[in-house]
């Protein structure tokens, strides 16, 4: 039977333990954090709101296998993800979208924009903000530019530490600007929360006999990596390792650190039903947080009172957790010296957001263990042959 050692309890790993294990593979899961689901932890408090430890994750796809697969380990809550965007005091739907536009303009300056919008770009279309600021049409041009200078700038610079041009289109394509009266935050065809949080998904994910969890345990006290093979506890490893922590901790930092951004959270709850206009306001023009959640909204339920929690984007250090990878080519090209010194180690495989160096959604998280599944799966079926 085949041995597999799972580096990192969110659901990343998670997911590939259990496509593993439904297999007949023995896999052992360790994590350094005494918590299991990664950073979609969340818990229950005193007055029975799902907090989130970690900051907001809201399950959204349009990978029906995805949604499948977790659907076997929870109910769901329909939730469709409103944001707004405090621009200078003023409440806006993001992404930035024509009610946003009426909200903000005078009643002829908003009639002539959505016209020169629908003409120019189409109903129901989505446009990278970049893009629109490079517009044939001046009319567009100067739109964008105030979108770009209210919305993306200010925001972005806090968030990242960028400015938006300077990011990767996978980041700044996240929030394009829609020419549509559609206020979600998404437009998948499956949008839910967990009837009970993330964490008891994962705890049902991870429900099975031929996987053993162990939490609390640093990997680099297991594992090591010398002359392109793994020894477990001093000694060659006979199974095949998953890792999906920060690969640069893998190696020791060999080629320097990898840039990450981090988060801090300023938790506070309140003495009253509801607190905000949304389960997430964006502070796109002022203030040192980005936004404000508040959980009571997202889905379980209004309280007697509400907790909500103000996250401020700093930069990775020693003893902050690696929430982002900062998408810029430079570090991609730094990256890509650790992903090729993986390579020469047999029997290591990377997945996840830290391991691939790549900000990815939970959905795609999901699916990237599917894929490196089907991969290990053709691999133990020739092992056995």
């Amino acid at each position: 039977m085949d041995r597999f050692l799972v580096v990192g309890a969110g659901l990343s790993g998670a997911t590939i333990a259990r496509l593993l294990a439904d297999v007949d593979c023995k896999v052992t899961i360790i994590d350094k954090r005494e918590t299991i689901g990664g950073n979609v932890y969340d818990y229950v408090d005193k007055n029975g709101i799902t907090v989130q430890k970690y900051g907001p994750h809201i399950f959204h796809t349009n990978i029906k296998e995805v949604f499948d697969f977790l659907s076997q380990f929870t109910e769901w809550d329909v939730y469709e993800h409103k944001v707004l965007a405090n621009i200078y005091g003023r409440l806006v739907p993001v992404p930035f979208n024509l009610n946003s536009i009426d909200k903000i303009f005078s009643k002829e300056e908003a009639a002539e924009l959505k016209d020169v919008l629908l003409k120019e770009v189409g109903l129901n279309n989505k446009v990278p903000i970049i893009e629109l600021k490079k517009h044939e049409n001046k009319k567009v041009r100067s739109f964008a530019d105030f979108v770009y200078k209210n919305i993306f700038y200010k925001y972005t610079m806090k968030q990242w530490g960028f400015k938006p041009e300077e990011l990767g289109s996978a980041v700044m394509n996240r929030v394009p600007v829609s020419v549509s009266y559609d206020d979600r935050y998404f437009q998948d065809e499956f949008q839910y929360m967990p009837k009970k949080g993330f964490t008891e998904l994962v705890t049902n994910i991870l429900k099975h006999k031929n996987i053993t969890l162990k939490l609390g345990v640093d990997c680099k006290t297991l594992i090591k990596i010398e002359n392109g093979e793994i020894l477990y506890n001093g000694k060659p490893f006979d199974g095949k390792v998953i890792y999906t922590g920060a690969i640069d901790d893998l190696f020791d930092f060999k080629f320097g650190k990898l840039p990450y951004r981090s988060l801090k959270f300023a938790f506070k709850t309140k003495n009253c039903p509801s607190y905000q206009q949304a389960a997430v306001v964006n502070y796109t023009t002022t203030k040192r947080y980005t936004r404000i959640s508040e959980f009571s909204k997202f889905a379980c339920g209004q309280k007697d009172k509400t907790v909500i929690v103000k996250e401020y984007s700093v930069p990775w250090k020693n003893g902050r957790i690696a929430y982002y990878p900062i998408p810029i080519k430079e570090n991609q090209e730094h990256y890509n010296k650790y992903a090729e010194e993986a390579a020469k180690v047999k029997n290591l495989y990377l997945l996840g957001r830290l391991a691939n160096y790549k900000y990815i959604n939970m959905d795609v998280a999901v699916k990237n263990a599917f894929d490196l599944f089907n991969s290990i799966k053709s691999e133990i079926s020739s092992d056995e042959e």
